[in-house]
């Protein structure tokens, strides 16, 4: 059986030996020799084709390799009781690919702390005895200096409060959607009667630099579409929203219709119809 390997440079002969016994899937305790033999020569060979300097210890370790494999095939001398402690060569291999493993997986925590630790930086200690020395240096206060400094803060502190009384902390009232969904109203009525039937989205979110205006407006306009009173047009994905007219008008309240039902359920929607296919009610009606 011939191989075709395909690999990167590894770090050293047992980091290419573990890569071949865990890409074929093998215990390192029964570990398929031959088979990981001719892998591992065939590797040295397509290095040394592509001109890479390895190290004598891929050397080194591909004897060894041969040595197991040779002592592998040979004929099984008779089971008597003095050859039954016989050691299976591959013992000795399997207990270094071990070894290497959890000196491997350790390495890889140590290079992870390194990297986790290489974005802290610490500010050495800085030399603040001069400030401590003599004190009275920088302070030059005396316990009636000190007072009269604190009666003068609190001096201060009262007047400031005095002033503060005579004004009120205002906040900003929020607005529900019950009340943004009647200034959509008013605009679209002022709208239709000018004879547009669309309006720019932004031109009902009265201050559009407020997130919680933009969420009320975008939210009564979904609410208002599911009542069929507006409909929206979007051109292309983060373009500009364009609110139209619906088919309803806006001084009939969303009960009149049977709105709370959900759409493919109404009279037209399961008979496939429009405007002219509505029941004889809502004809009537318009």
């Amino acid at each position: 059986m011939s191989y075709k390997v395909r690999l990167p440079i590894f770090e050293g002969p047992f980091d290419l030996l573990v890569y071949l016994i865990e890409n074929a899937q093998m215990s390192i305790y029964d570990i398929q020799v031959s088979e990981i033999t001719s892998q591992y020569l065939d590797y040295i060979s397509e290095m040394r084709q592509r001109n890479v300097n390895l190290s004598s210890e891929f050397m080194v370790l591909a004897a060894e390799l041969i040595e197991i494999k040779s002592r592998m095939i040979l004929p099984k001398p008779r089971l008597d009781e003095e050859l039954l402690n016989v050691e299976d060569p591959r013992s000795q291999l399997a207990e270094r690919l071990l070894a290497y493993k959890r000196c491997k997986k350790q390495s890889e925590m140590l290079a992870e702390q390194e990297r986790a630790q290489s974005g802290v930086f610490e500010k050495p200690q800085e030399d603040i005895s001069v400030y401590l020395d003599n004190p009275d240096v920088y302070l030059n206060l005396s316990i009636e200096d000190f007072a009269g400094a604190f009666h003068a803060f609190l001096g201060r502190k009262q007047r400031i409060e005095a002033v503060r009384r005579h004004y009120t902390r205002v906040e900003r009232e929020k607005v529900t959607m019950e009340n943004r969904m009647e200034l959509i109203r008013r605009i679209f009525r002022k709208t239709t009667a000018g004879g547009a039937t669309s309006v720019p989205f932004q031109e009902l979110v009265p201050d559009l630099r407020n997130r919680y205006d933009v969420v009320v407006s975008f939210m009564s306009v979904l609410q208002m579409m599911r009542d069929r009173y507006l409909d929206a047009v979007q051109k292309k994905t983060y373009g500009e929203i364009t609110v139209i007219a619906g088919e309803r008008d806006f001084d009939r309240p969303p009960d009149e219709e049977g709105t709370e039902r959900e759409y493919g359920n109404r009279p037209e929607d399961r008979h496939g119809g429009g405007r002219g296919d509505r029941p004889e009610e809502d004809q009537n009606d318009q």
